[in-house]
């Protein structure tokens, strides 16, 4: 049988282009000689992180609902039918098997032009409530996985979150000494690592910052690996990075399995890829919701603060105060981080990529390359960057 061609849809922000990455590493490990390409758009992460990853990427004109009456409403049938179309184009060219989906404004009319030429549509949904692409596209779907339970999307089964083979295979007792050292750190002291993401967060970031002092007085001993976001360095009022017994901090981390690693607790937005993740390898959390659209990052987090692996505080409820009174004391309680550990693990999954491979492989009836067609797991995905056929 001939290895799969398999259009891969999705893109935006780091949510659905990270996963997209994942579901193709571990498709290119099972299948080597399978021809993968990305569609996205112009304007969205995957332009830069698709072909940095070796896959081909082909863009169509991003296409959202206006948000009023006017001009870009009238041109909306317009705009989508010829996105409809360029999506056709790719999808021909490609002679495509199939096309799997992850969210984003370019799916919509990936997942109609796939139906208009009768190939089979599988999504994966990564949010615990489903997007607009998402609920559209799991009407024509052949399978819907999704990362959480609970998304509304029909016959969803839950998979967990697609994720880099660094992180999903990540041992955190193996690494901890060496991740701390290549970060700055001392190897032995109990470690606290905060971020708010890739962009940052400045209302954290000041919790934090007024609370430093506070640091090694609460749990003598301990260190906190703030990585503030690019450009959003804590400053004194003379302008000076500041500093602090036990208080380190970095604008970026390359790499998060390293600070997944360092860390004995981290504090976190919940996003939904970092909730998956922090389940995964097993780390005890505090997670702040970003305040924003229809509150997805807290029903994102809950499953994990229900299973025991995190607590969760509002963003505005996450104060220096609230630093200093709460999280500090639970990064001195090592009981308590060991059993929140235990339970974040047995909540989390970490073969979701390899899973969205095997539904894949049912839908086209392709077996795996050398698996004689058994349909079990993969082995762990390649540590190095796959590169999709030309």
């Amino acid at each position: 049988m001939k290895e799969p061609s398999i259009v891969l849809a999705g893109g935006g922000t780091a949510g659905h282009v990270s996963p997209l990455l994942a579901i193709a590493r571990a498709l290119q490990d099972r299948h080597p000689e399978a021809l993968i390409v990305a569609v996205g758009t112009e304007s969205g992460m995957e332009t830069r992180l698709v072909p940095a990853a070796g896959y081909r990427l082909e863009t169509i004109e991003r296409v959202p609902m206006p948000r009023r009456p006017g001009r870009a409403l009238l041109r909306l049938p317009f705009r989508f039918v010829q996105a409809v179309k360029h999506a056709g184009d790719i999808i021909e060219r490609a002679a495509a098997d199939v096309v799997v989906g992850v969210g984003g404004y370019v799916c919509t009319p990936v997942y109609i032009a796939a139906r208009l030429r009768g190939v089979p549509v599988v999504i994966h949904e990564a949010n615990a409530r489903a997007g607009l692409a998402n609920k559209v596209g799991a009407r024509i779907a052949a399978r819907v996985a999704a990362a959480f339970e609970g998304t509304g999307l029909p016959r969803a089964e839950v998979v967990g979150m697609p994720m880099r083979a660094e992180i999903a295979g990540l041992d955190r007792e193996a690494e901890r000494r060496s991740a701390r050292i290549g970060l700055g750190l001392d190897p032995e002291a109990r470690t606290l690592v905060v971020t708010g993401g890739s962009s940052g967060a400045v209302s954290m970031n000041r919790a934090v910052a007024d609370a430093v002092a506070a640091i090694t007085r609460r749990v003598p001993g301990a260190q906190v690996l703030h990585i503030t976001g690019r450009d959003k360095q804590i400053l004194d009022d003379e302008g000076r990075l500041v500093t602090a017994p036990g208080y380190v901090q970095v604008e970026y981390v390359d790499g998060m399995e390293r600070a997944y690693a360092a860390a004995d607790l981290m504090v976190c937005r919940s996003g939904a890829g970092t909730v998956c993740e922090l389940a995964a390898v097993g780390l005890p959390s505090v997670l702040v919701p970003l305040p924003i659209g229809n509150g997805e990052q807290r029903h994102n987090g809950q499953p994990l603060v229900n299973a025991g692996g995190a607590v969760m505080v509002e963003n505005s409820e996450f104060t220096a105060e609230y630093f200093e009174t709460t999280v500090l004391p639970l990064l001195d309680d090592a009981e308590r981080l060991e059993a929140m550990g235990r339970r974040a693990a047995a909540y989390g999954k970490r073969d979701a990529a390899e899973a969205m491979a095997r539904i894949v492989e049912q839908v086209i009836g392709a077996p795996a390359a050398g698996r004689g067609g058994d349909g079990g797991p993969s082995d762990e995905a390649s540590d190095d960057e796959g590169t999709g056929r030309k």
